[in-house]
C-alpha cells in the first residue's frame, strides 16, 4: 500500500524524491512526507493529504538537501492520517530520520520499554519506535554504522516490514531493511535509488536489484552492499526493467484506467508472445517445475485475492477440462487459517498482479512449508511471490497504475489458459495439433478485445444514464459467473454501490426477492454453441428478472437472436469459444464501471480506501 522513495547522488534528492512519490500515487495513500540530509542537519516536511499538500508545504517552506533523501506515501494503520502520524519520523534529537511500510507487530512492548528510557514520543504510529531504536543502537555503540544499527532493530522487530533511514553522521548513505514488504534498489551512474517499487525511479535509471527476504542494504552513490541480519554479504539478482517512464504516463487519456482498459490487446498479445517453441511444443518462462513434478500432480489449489480470485475461478474451469486434475480455487486470506490439505503431489497456483499481496505469499509459504509445489502468476518482475514459488509465468501487461486491475485481470486470464495447456502437455493428456489449435484461438483474442473497445459507445452511454442507481445485480452461468463477480467488484471499487453477483442457477433460491422495477441487471451469457443447455436456462432467467421488473442489460454473441426479445440492453461481444469468453465479456464491464464512476465525479485511478498492492494482512 504504503510508498517509500529513496535518493543518494549528486541530484537534488529532494526533488528525486518527490518526483519518485508523484509515480508512486497509485498505491494508494492518506498522507506524504520526505527527508533530506544538508548543511550537517536533518530536513523534514510532511502533510496529511495528498501529495500537493506537501509541495505546497515545500514552497512555503524550502529545505534543500545535497547529499541522501527518503521519502513515503502512508496507508494508516497505527494511528489517524494527520501531519504527526505522517512519515518520516526522527529520534528526539533529530539525528535519524526513518520511513516504514507494513506492521511491526510488537511495537507496544518496544515502546515501553523506550519510553522507560527516556525517548519521548509524539506519534501514535508503531514507526516511531524504529527511529528511536535505531538511535539508542547508534548511541550504543559508539559509532557512525547505521547498518549495522539497522540489523540490530531488525532483529528486534516482528512482522512485516520495509525499514529506509538516513542519519546526519553519515548524509551520504541511505539504509534500508526488508521483511515480508516490497523494496527493489535502482542501479544508476554515480547515484542509487531505492523504491516500492520501480516506477518511482524508472525515469532515472532501468537496471535494479532485487532483495531477498531479511536482507540490508547500505546505499551510497558509487556502492550498494546487501548484507543478511547477520552481516555476512549476500548475493543479489540484478535485471534489467524492459518498460520506461513513458510507460506509466497517462499518454494523452484523462486517466490511467481508460488507457489501461485500452492498452489490453496488446498486453494479451506480449503475454501470449513467444510461447510456442520451433517444434510446436509450449514453453513457459520460469518454469522451474520439472515435467516430472507436474506428472505427479494430483489436486491443484488456486490462491489469488480481489480480482486476481476471479482470474482463478475462470483457471479451474479450464484447467479441469483440459487436464481433468481436481482443482480447488480458495481466497487467499482465508487459505492457511483452515489448515487445508497439501502434500508433495498437491500443485498451488498464486495469482497475484503485485507479487507482494502480504495475503497470498503467506498462503504461498504455508504451502511450501507443507511441501506443495508452488507456481505463481506475476506481472512484476522479481516481486516476492515469484521469488519464493518453484516457479513463475509472468504477465506482461507492462505497469498498471489505476487501481482497479484491468489489463492485469485479462493477462492473468491468458496466463491461466497457457498453464491449463501446458499441463495438458507434459501430462499428455492433448496432442501438440490440439494445442496449436487453441493457442492460435488465444492469438485472436486481441482482435476481437480490439473490436469490443470499437463499439462500447453505447455501453458508456448506458453508465451515463445509470448515475442514480442505487444497486446493480449481475447474473452470470459456467465461466460467466466469475465474470460478473468481477463486474460487480468493479462497480463496489469504482462507483462506491451496491453490486451483487450471482449464479444464474441460484436466482430462484432467493436472489430473486431483490427483483423490483427498474433494477438494472447485468446477465453474461453463455455461447449458444457448445454450451446449449446453460444457454437456454440462463434465457430462462433473464425473463425471470425482465417479468418482475428489472431492466436487463444483456451482453451475449453477436448474432444470438434468442436473447434479444428479453433485452432492454443488449451489448454484442464477439463469437469466442466458451472457455475463452471471459477475456472479451469482461471488457464492457470495466467500460461500464468506469463510465458510472466518472459520471458520479469519482476518481478512477485511486478510489478511495484502495490501495495498488495490498502489503498487509
Amino acid at each position: 500500500m504504503c510508498g517509500i522513495v529513496g535518493y543518494v547522488g549528486p541530484q537534488s534528492a529532494l526533488q528525486v524524491v518527490v518526483d519518485g512519490l508523484a509515480r508512486l500515487e497509485y498505491r494508494g495513500y492518506d498522507s506524504a512526507g520526505v527527508a533530506v540530509l544538508g548543511e550537517g542537519a536533518l530536513h523534514t516536511e510532511k502533510r496529511a493529504g495528498k501529495l500537493a499538500n506537501l509541495r505546497g508545504a515545500l514552497e512555503e517552506h524550502p529545505i534543500a538537501g545535497e547529499g541522501a533523501g527518503i521519502g513515503h506515501t502512508r496507508w494508516a494503520t497505527h494511528g489517524a492520517p494527520n501531519d504527526v502520524n505522517a512519515h518520516p519520523h526522527v529520534d528526539n534529537d533529530e539525528r535519524v530520520a526513518v520511513v516504514h511500510n507494513g506492521i511491526i507487530e510488537n511495537f507496544a512492548a518496544l515502546r515501553l520499554e523506550l519510553e522507560d528510557v527516556g525517548c519521548k514520543f509524539i506519534s501514535e504510529t508503531d514507526t516511531e519506535v524504529a527511529a528511536h531504536l535505531l538511535s539508542t543502537e547508534l548511541a550504543r555503540h559508539g559509532d557512525k554504522d547505521l547498518a549495522a544499527a539497522m540489523r540490530a532493530v531488525c532483529k528486534r522487530l516482528e512482522g512485516a516490514f520495509t525499514l529506509v533511514a538516513v542519519s546526519v553522521d553519515d548524509p551520504d548513505l541511505v539504509v534500508a531493511a526488508r521483511r515480508n514488504s516490497p523494496l527493489v534498489v535502482g542501479r544508476g551512474q554515480g547515484e542509487n535509488f531505492l523504491a516500492s517499487d520501480v516506477a518511482a525511479f524508472i525515469a532515472h535509471t532501468r537496471e535494479a536489484v532485487e532483495l531477498g527476504q531479511d536482507q540490508v542494504v547500505e546505499l551510497r552513490p558509487d556502492s550498494v552492499r546487501v548484507t543478511d541480519y547477520d552481516g555476512n554479504p549476500v548475493e543479489v539478482n540484478e535485471y534489467h526493467v524492459d518498460w520506461d517512464a513513458s510507460a506509466a504516463e497517462k499518454g494523452g487519456y484523462d486517466y490511467f484506467m481508460l488507457k489501461e482498459i485500452v492498452e489490453q490487446p496488446r498486453a494479451i498479445a506480449d503475454t501470449l508472445l513467444g510461447r510456442l517453441s520451433v517444434d510446436g511444443a509450449l514453453t513457459l518462462d520460469e518454469m522451474r517445475l520439472s515435467p516430472e513434478d507436474l506428472r505427479s500432480v494430483e489436486k491443484i489449489v488456486i490462491i489469488a485475492c480481489g480480482t486476481s480470485y476471479h482470474a482463478g475461478l475462470i483457471a479451474k474451469y479450464a484447467i479441469e477440462h483440459w487436464c481433468r486434475i481436481p482443482c480447488e480455487v480458495e481466497v487467499a486470506s482465508e487459505f492457511r487459517y483452515r489448515d487445508p490439505i497439501l502434500d508433495r503431489q498437491t500443485l498451488v497456483i498464486a495469482i497475484s498482479q503485485s507479487g507482494e499481496s502480504m495475503d497470498t505469499l503467506m498462503a504461498v509459504r504455508y504451502a511450501r512449508e507443507q511441501r506443495a509445489k508452488v507456481l505463481a502468476i506475476c506481472n512484476v518482475n522479481g516481486s516476492t511471490i515469484p521469488r519464493e514459488s518453484d516457479g513463475v509465468l509472468y504477465t506482461h501487461a507492462g505497469p498498471e497504475v489505476g487501481v482497479a486491475a484491468t489489463k492485469t485481470f485479462l493477462t492473468q486470464l491468458a496466463a491461466c489458459y497457457l498453464i491449463g495447456l501446458y499441463l495438458a502437455q507434459v501430462r499428455g493428456l492433448k496432442f501438440g495439433d490440439e494445442i496449436e489449435a487453441v493457442i492460435a484461438q488465444l492469438a485472436t483474442m486481441p482482435e476481437h478485445v480490439e473490436k469490443v473497445l470499437d463499439t462500447v459507445e453505447p455501453v458508456r452511454e448506458l453508465a451515463r444514464s445509470l448515475a442514480d442507481a442505487d444497486t446493480v445485480l449481475f447474473l452470470g452461468r459456467h465461466v460467466g459467473y466469475p465474470v460478473a463477480m468481477e463486474g460487480a467488484l468493479k462497480l463496489k471499487e469504482l462507483a462506491y454501490m451496491h453490486a451483487e453477483a450471482f449464479a444464474a442457477g441460484e436466482l430462484k433460491h432467493g436472489p430473486i426477492a431483490l427483483i423490483e422495477e427498474g433494477l438494472p441487471v447485468v446477465v453474461v451469457v453463455p455461447s449458444p454453441q457448445g454450451r446449449s443447455v446453460l444457454h437456454d436456462k440462463i434465457v430462462s432467467n433473464i425473463q425471470e428478472v425482465r417479468a418482475r421488473g428489472a431492466r436487463t442489460i444483456v451482453i451475449a454473441e453477436a448474432g444470438d437472436e434468442s436473447v434479444r426479445p428479453y433485452s432492454d440492453v443488449l451489448i454484442e461481444i464477439p463469437a469466442v469459444p466458451t472457455l475463452l469468453q471471459p477475456i472479451v465479456a469482461t471488457v464492457p464491464m470495466q467500460v461500464f464501471a468506469c463510465e458510472l464512476a466518472l459520471a458520479k465525479g469519482n476518481d478512477v485511478d485511486q478510489p478511495r480506501n484502495l490501495a495498488k498492492s495490498v502489503t498487509v494482512e
